[in-house]
C-alpha cells in the first residue's frame, strides 16, 4: 500500500490535496475566523485592562501632583508670612522710639514756630508825645529850640534802637526757622523709612495673594492648576538634572584629586572585588562630605529631605548643624592636605621617571610650582563646601522625578493600549486575509463549483418558467371532471418546485 502511494505522480498528489482542501473549506474557514475572533477579543480585553490601569495611574499622578503643589505652595506661603512677620516685628519694635522721636521733633518745631511768630512790641504813646513836642516850632526862643532839638535827637536815638531791636528779633526768627530744617529732614527720612516698609509689606501681601490664589486652584483640583504643576515639575526635573550633572563632574574632579594620595595611605595593591581600596576610600570621603552638606542644609531648613531633622527643636538642630559643619570643615582640610601630598607625589614620580630614562634630574623650584600646589589645595578645600549645595537640586530632582515617572508610565500604558487595539484589529483582518488566501489556493475547485451552481440556477429558472404552463391545463380539465384529483396534482407539482429551488 505504501508503495502504491509512493508510485503516484506529483500532479495526482496536487489534485488530491486540492480536493481535500476544497472539502475542508468550510471548517477551515470557521476555525480561522474563530481563532482570529479569539485573539481579537483577547487583545481588546488586554487593551481595556491597560486603559483602565492608565486611568488609575493618571488619577494617582493627579493626586501626587496636586499634593506636591499644595505642599510647595504652603511652604512658599509660610516663608512669605515669616518674612512679613520679621519685617513687622522689626519695624514695630522700633515704633515706640520712632513715635517718641517724632513727637519730640514736632514739639521742638512747634515751639520754634511759635517763637518765630512773635512780633516786636509797638512803641509807647509817650514816644508819640515827644515827637509831637519836638515838632513844635521854636524859632523865637533859643532855649526852647535847644530843648526841642535835644528831645528830637533823643527821639532819633530811640528810633534807631527800636529798629535795631526789630532787626535782632527778625534775625532770631530766621535762626529759629533755619534750625527747624534738620528736624524736618529727620522727620521726612523717618517717614520715608516707614513708607518703604509699608511698600515692602504691600508687595509681600501681593505675593501672598498670588500664592493663595494658586493654593485655592490646587485645592479645587482644576485642570489649569494641574497643567501648571506638570509643566513646572518637568522644568524643575530638567534643571535639577542639569545641576546634578555639573555636581557629578565636580565630584569626579574631587575624586581624581584625592585618589592618588589615598593610594599611598591605604595601599595600592589591596582590592575589594575588582575595585581598589584607595578608590573606594576616596569615594567614601566624598560621599561623607555630601552627606554632611545635606545635614547642614536640613538643619538650616533649606531642604526637607528628612522630616525627622525638621521636627527637632531649634537648639538640637543648631548643635547638629555645627557638628556637621565641623566635620565637613575637617574633611575639607584633609582634602587640602591630600591635594598638597598629590603634588609632592607627582614631583617624585617625575624624578623617578627621569632617572629611569637616564636624564638629568632638575630640582623643582619653589617659585614655579607653588601656584599649582596652591590651586590644588584650594580646590581640595573648596569643592567639599561647593558639593554642600547639591542638596537643593537633589530635593527638586526627587520631587519632580515622581511626576515625570508617572507621566512616562501613563504614556507607556496608553501606547500599549493603542498597540493592543491595533493588534486585535490586525488579527481580525489577518483571519479574513487567511480565508482569502485559502480560497486563492483552491481557486480552481471553487471556479468549478461556481460554474456548476450557475448551471443549476439556470436549469431551475427554466423549470420554474415551464412549470406553470403545464400545470394550468390539467387543472382546467380536472375542474370540470374531478376536482379532488386536480388539487392533489397541483400540490404535488408545487412541492416538486419548492424542492428544486433550494438546490
Amino acid at each position: 500500500m505504501t508503495g502504491i502511494f509512493q508510485s503516484l505522480p506529483p500532479w495526482l498528489w496536487f489534485v488530491i490535496a486540492l480536493i481535500a482542501l476544497f472539502l475542508a473549506r468550510k471548517p477551515v474557514h470557521q476555525g480561522i475566523l474563530a481563532l482570529a475572533r479569539f485573539f481579537h477579543q483577547s487583545l481588546r480585553l488586554g487593551a481595556n485592562a491597560v486603559a483602565a490601569a492608565e486611568g488609575r495611574l493618571q488619577l494617582r499622578n493627579r493626586e501626587v501632583l496636586l499634593a506636591a503643589g499644595r505642599e510647595a505652595t504652603e511652604r512658599h506661603i509660610e516663608r512669605e508670612f515669616d518674612r512679613i512677620e520679621g519685617a513687622m516685628k522689626k519695624e514695630l519694635a522700633q515704633y515706640p522710639a520712632l513715635h517718641r522721636r517724632l513727637c519730640e521733633q514736632l514739639t521742638t518745631i512747634d515751639e520754634d514756630y511759635v517763637r518765630s511768630a512773635e512780633v516786636p512790641p509797638e512803641p509807647t504813646n509817650w514816644a508819640k508825645a515827644i515827637k509831637a513836642v519836638a515838632e513844635i516850632p521854636a524859632k523865637q526862643d533859643p532855649v526852647v529850640g535847644d530843648v526841642l532839638e535835644t528831645i528830637h535827637g533823643s527821639m532819633r536815638k530811640a528810633e534807631g534802637k527800636a529798629l535795631e531791636a526789630y532787626r535782632e528779633s527778625a534775625r532770631e526768627r530766621h535762626q529759629l526757622l533755619k534750625r527747624m530744617m534738620p528736624a524736618w529732614r529727620s522727620i521726612l527720612k523717618s517717614l520715608g523709612a516707614v513708607n518703604k516698609t509699608v511698600t515692602t509689606v504691600q508687595q509681600r501681601a501681593k505675593v501672598v495673594d498670588g500664592h493663595m490664589d494658586r493654593y485655592e486652584e490646587i485645592l479645587q483640583g482644576s485642570d489649569r492648576a494641574q497643567r501648571m504643576l506638570s509643566s513646572s515639575s518637568l522644568s524643575q526635573f530638567f534643571i535639577s538634572a542639569f545641576v546634578l550633572a555639573i555636581a557629578v563632574g565636580g565630584a569626579l574632579i574631587n575624586f581624581h584629586l584625592i585618589a592618588r594620595p589615598m593610594t599611598e595611605m591605604v595601599g595600592g595593591t589591596s582590592y575589594i572585588g575588582s575595585f581598589k581600596i584607595a578608590d573606594i576610600s576616596a569615594l567614601v570621603i566624598i560621599l561623607v562630605e555630601i552627606t554632611m552638606g545635606l545635614f547642614v542644609m536640613e538643619c538650616l531648613r533649606i531642604t526637607r529631605l528628612f522630616p525627622v531633622i525638621s521636627a527637632l527643636s531649634d537648639k538640637v538642630r543648631t548643635r547638629m548643624m555645627w557638628a556637621a559643619f565641623t566635620l565637613l570643615f575637617f574633611l575639607a582640610t584633609v582634602e587640602a592636605g591630600l591635594a598638597f601630598m598629590r603634588e609632592i607625589l607627582m614631583q617624585e614620580d617625575l624624578a623617578v621617571s627621569a632617572q629611569l630614562r637616564g636624564a638629568e634630574v632638575v630640582a623643582a623650584e619653589g617659585g614655579v610650582y607653588w601656584i599649582t600646589t596652591a590651586a590644588q589645595m584650594g580646590m581640595g578645600f573648596i569643592l567639599p563646601f561647593a558639593l554642600t549645595f547639591v542638596a537643593i537640586p537633589l530635593e527638586n530632582f526627587i520631587a519632580s522625578t515622581r511626576t515625570v515617572i508617572g507621566v512616562v508610565a501613563a504614556f507607556t500604558l496608553r501606547l500599549m493600549s493603542v498597540v493592543l487595539r491595533l493588534a486585535g484589529t490586525g488579527m481580525l483582518r489577518a483571519g479574513t486575509l487567511l480565508v482569502r488566501v485559502y480560497d486563492i489556493v483552491i481557486f480552481f475547485p471553487l471556479w468549478l463549483e461556481a460554474r456548476f451552481l450557475g448551471w443549476r440556477e439556470q436549469v431551475a429558472a427554466k423549470a420554474k418558467a415551464e412549470t406553470p404552463e403545464v400545470a394550468t391545463k390539467p387543472a382546467k380539465k380536472s375542474t370540470s371532471r374531478r376536482g379532488g384529483k386536480s388539487s392533489s396534482k397541483t400540490a404535488t407539482t408545487s412541492e416538486a418546485t419548492l424542492q428544486e429551488q433550494p438546490s
